[in-house]
């Protein structure tokens, strides 16, 4: 056998050694991807074995709706479920709130996992067998949903406990719908005991089934209740022409789009889903002024939407230089706003954090994008949002083939209860992944 020179065996030596560092270095890729899709594949199996029972639990939500402070029946079914998980459960936060902490088996950072579940106040017709049992009363926004949802992916990642590094939080919440409950639970010192690094929720949506559907930043439109004080002396008549003055200069669309046709949501021609949708940069107002005296004064009172946050300054000035160049600078006493909920604004880098490992996991084509602001609806998540990045994200509940139709607070609202099974395996997955990374 011939001698190789030296410079050539060291040569040769280094580059084998390089050689076996890059296969050690591909083997180890190749065995966390391995784990990965293990993962991911148990919490697919596990959402598959529990989905029954899931959706046993929303229907026995439905069947017993409690109204915004009311949750007491609730809070005791959620209290038991978390318990038989064997996690650590709360309920001294605020009002009929409930807690679950669920700690991984190695430390990391604190993720949560946001619920609502109260209902609402109306008497709608409900075409489902499982109807509310409580006259005037019905979980007529998806609440139901949402808690089988949250109670569901505790269950998967409990069982999946070996995987997850750090704690999560399944923050259930009571009285969303009077956007009080997130609010409550903040001021009652919620993050000086649990200071989540991050925080997730949803709210299942007319979509179809399944579709996941977020975007950086605004899910909603702003939402302004605006009031025009008047010293008295003008007739009905020129309150009413001043008030649809008003409406018609401060009127915005794009694409000569109709905003608040809330149906067109869905529509893939103009909805959310696609990049030329109505539901996008425009600012119009809630029907016509509500107009009333008190005290010898006038008053001019409308919802107002916008979607663009840095034109939100200027409405009140404008509006004051409209009165004025109408002839009626003597009469006007204020303009002001009175109600200014905040809107969900989800934070840009986490978003894009999990469509990333959304697809990854469960393709391309598992997550929608969004390109509007929907108008009259908000989620008091916002308020959690204002302390801690988070993400909020449409699911998709209708089955327009079997006429369901899951458009919230309306009449024979339905939701397809397949939209569990997506919710719980897609969000399982976010929450494992977004644990797992540095």
């Amino acid at each position: 056998m011939k001698k190789l020179p030296l410079t050539l065996l060291c040569f040769v030596s280094s580059l084998l050694s390089a050689q076996g560092l890059n296969s050690k270095k591909e083997a180890i890729v190749h065995s966390s991807t391995r784990v990965e899709q293990m993962v991911h594949q148990s919490v697919q199996q596990e959402t598959d074995r529990i989905f029954n029972k899931l959706v046993n639990i929303r229907r026995e939500f439905h069947e017993n709706p409690e109204l915004a402070s009311q949750e007491k029946q609730t809070q005791e079914k959620i209290k038991k479920y978390l318990l038989d998980l064997g996690l650590q459960v709360q309920t001294d936060h605020y009002g009929h709130s409930v807690i679950g902490i669920l700690k991984g088996d190695k430390k990391g950072k604190k993720i949560a996992w946001r619920s609502d579940m109260d209902a609402l106040p109306n008497d709608y017709p409900d075409p489902e067998t499982f109807k509310s049992k409580i006259k005037g009363i019905q979980h007529g926004c998806g609440h139901d949903i949402h808690m089988a949802i949250g109670l569901g992916i505790a269950e998967v990642l409990s069982k999946n406990k070996k995987s997850l590094k750090g704690t999560v939080y399944f923050v259930f919440q009571p009285e969303e719908e009077t956007f009080k409950g997130a609010k409550g639970m903040l001021n009652s010192g919620l993050l000086s005991k649990i200071n989540p690094d991050e925080i997730y929720g949803l709210h299942v949506t007319a979509n179809p089934v399944g579709q996941i559907m977020v975007k950086p930043r605004e899910m909603f439109a702003y939402q302004k209740k605006i009031r025009i004080q008047l010293k008295n002396g003008l007739s009905e008549d020129e309150l009413t022409g001043l008030s649809k003055k008003i409406s018609s200069s401060l009127f915005r669309v794009s694409n000569g789009g109709k905003p608040w046709e809330i149906q067109s949501i869905v529509d893939p021609k103009i909805g959310l889903t696609n990049p030329d949708t109505v539901f996008k940069d425009y600012l119009f107002t809630d029907g016509k002024f509500n107009i009333y005296s008190k005290n010898s004064e006038s008053f001019l009172e409308a919802y107002l939407y916008e979607t663009n946050a840095s034109h939100l300054a200027m409405i009140v000035p404008e509006v004051q230089k409209i009165i004025e160049n109408s002839g009626y600078q003597n009469k006007l006493l204020s303009v002001s706003f009175v109600q200014e909920n905040p809107t969900v604004l989800n934070d840009e880098k986490l978003t894009h954090s999990a469509i990333e490992i959304l697809q990854n996991v469960y393709g391309k084509n598992s997550v929608a994008s969004d390109y509007g602001q929907v108008p009259f609806f908000n989620d008091d998540f916002a308020f959690f949002q204002q302390k801690i990045p988070g993400v909020y994200f449409f699911l998709g509940g209708s089955n327009f083939e079997k006429g369901v139709i899951a458009m919230n607070h309306s009449p024979n609202f339905r939701v397809d209860e397949e939209s569990i099974r997506t919710g719980v395996k897609s969000f399982s997955s976010l929450i494992i992944e977004r644990l797992n990374q540095n």
